[in-house]
C-alpha cells in the first residue's frame, strides 16, 4: 500500500486514500457514497434533510452494496429559528415580481422548511445505525447528545472555517476536523460568528489550523484535483474533503440545469448568497442572485428563506432555466469532470500521487 504523508486519518476511520467525499444535500445519496467507497474513500450520505426512514433506507443500500466499508452520517447543528411573520412577509413581498412573472399565485401555501438540525431522534437513529463516522455542520449537538453518539464509537468530525472554531471543536472532543475554506460549495460551516470577512481561503486556513490543534485536519474548499489533493497534503493536511468534483458523475442525482451550468462558462463565477437557505453558501450565481443580492437581509432565518423560494424553483426548473436553483458549487467547479465518481477518485489519488512523487 502506498504510503500517504500522514496517516492518522486512514487509520482513524478505516480507509485506503485519504479522501472523504463530501456530503451534498440533495444530488448525494447512497449511489454516490457507495461509488466513492468503492474506490476506497469514506463514502457519506447528508441526513439533514432525510426523514428517519429515508436515512434508514439510504443505509440498508450502503451496507447492502458496499459491505465492510465505513459509512459518514452528516447531520447540521442550526438552532431552528423562531417564528418571524414580518420578516417572511417581506420575503414573500420581494419574491412577489418572480411569481407574477411565472404565473403563481404569490400568495400560495408554501412546504415547509425541510432541513432539520440533529436532535434526540437523530441521535437515536445514529445508536441504532451505528455508522462508523458521523460528521456535523455549523459546530456539534449539545453534550450530552454528543456524549451518546461517542458512545456508539462513531468517529466524530465537525467543520471549522477559523481557527477559532477549530480549537472550539478539538475542545469538545472532536476526533478530526475538516478545515473549510471560503472557496467551498455549499453551505459555510461557520458557527462561532457570522461575519463573512472572517473566512480565510483553504491553504490560508488549513495550516493555521494544523498548528492550532493535534488532531488529522482534513481540507475542504477548491480542491477538485489531484494537484489540489497533494498541495493540502503538503500543508499539514492528514487528508482532503471533496463535492464539486464529484456534481457531474452519473452517480450524482445533480438536476439537469445544475449540470448545464457546471458544464458552462457560468461555472466561473461563484459567490457566497444567503438567499436560498438564509446561511451563507457559495454556488454558481444566477438571476435571483444578481438581483436579490447575493447577501440580502431580507433572507429569512435559516432554514425558512428555502420555502418561498421552492415554487419558483419548480416553475422555472419546467421550463429549463436555473433562475431560482441554488447552484452550489465550489471555485473550482470548472476541474468538475463527467465521469463515474470511482473514475474520479481513482484520477484524483493518482495525480495526487505523482504530484507528490510517490
Amino acid at each position: 500500500m502506498t504510503s500517504w504523508p500522514d496517516t492518522r486519518l486512514c487509520d482513524l476511520l478505516g480507509i485506503a486514500l485519504p479522501l472523504i467525499q463530501a456530503p451534498m444535500a440533495g444530488p448525494n445519496d447512497h449511489a454516490l457514497a457507495v461509488a466513492a467507497a468503492s474506490a476506497g474513500a469514506l463514502g457519506s450520505l447528508p441526513c439533514a434533510m432525510l426523514s428517519a426512514e429515508q436515512i434508514r433506507a439510504e443505509a440498508a443500500r450502503f451496507s447492502e452494496l458496499a459491505p465492510g466499508r465505513p459509512l459518514n452520517l452528516n447531520f447540521f447543528c442550526h438552532r431552528s429559528p423562531a417564528p418571524d411573520a414580518a420578516r417572511d412577509a417581506a420575503w414573500r413581498a420581494a419574491l412577489k415580481p418572480f411569481y407574477l412573472e411565472l404565473g403563481l399565485d404569490p400568495d400560495m401555501p408554501l412546504p415547509a422548511a425541510t432541513r432539520r438540525p440533529f436532535d434526540a431522534e437523530s441521535c437515536a437513529l445514529v445508536e441504532q445505525l451505528r455508522p462508523e463516522v458521523v460528521s456535523f455542520h455549523f459546530g456539534l449537538p449539545e453534550a450530552a447528545l454528543l456524549a451518546r453518539v461517542k458512545a456508539t464509537g462513531a468517529r466524530v468530525l465537525s467543520s471549522a472555517t477559523t481557527v477559532a472554531e477549530a480549537r472550539w471543536l478539538a475542545a469538545q472532543g472532536c476526533d478530526a476536523i475538516i478545515a473549510q475554506g471560503v472557496e467551498a460549495g455549499g453551505h459555510r460551516g461557520l458557527f462561532l460568528g457570522d461575519d463573512i470577512s472572517t473566512q480565510p481561503g483553504t491553504f490560508a486556513l488549513l495550516p493555521q489550523i494544523v498548528d492550532a490543534v493535534d488532531l488529522p485536519v482534513i481540507a475542504a474548499g477548491g480542491i477538485a484535483d489531484g494537484r489540489g489533493m497533494a498541495a493540502a497534503l503538503k500543508l499539514g493536511a492528514a487528508g482532503v474533503q471533496i463535492g464539486t468534483a464529484y456534481l457531474l458523475a452519473p452517480e450524482c442525482k445533480t438536476p439537469a440545469v445544475h449540470r448545464a451550468a457546471l458544464q458552462s462558462a457560468a461555472a466561473e463565477h461563484t459567490a457566497l448568497t444567503n438567499l436560498f437557505s438564509g446561511r451563507p453558501a457559495r454556488g454558481i450565481v444566477n438571476r435571483l442572485m444578481r438581483e436579490l443580492g447575493p447577501l440580502s437581509a431580507l433572507a429569512p432565518a435559516f432554514p425558512q428563506a428555502s420555502a418561498a423560494l421552492a415554487p419558483l424553483r419548480t416553475a422555472a426548473e419546467a421550463r429549463g432555466s436555473a433562475d431560482f436553483t441554488p447552484l452550489w458549487a465550489g471555485q473550482a467547479a470548472p476541474l468538475a469532470r463527467a465521469q463515474r465518481a470511482v473514475e474520479i477518485t481513482r484520477w484524483i489519488v493518482a495525480e495526487a500521487l505523482q504530484c507528490l512523487g510517490r
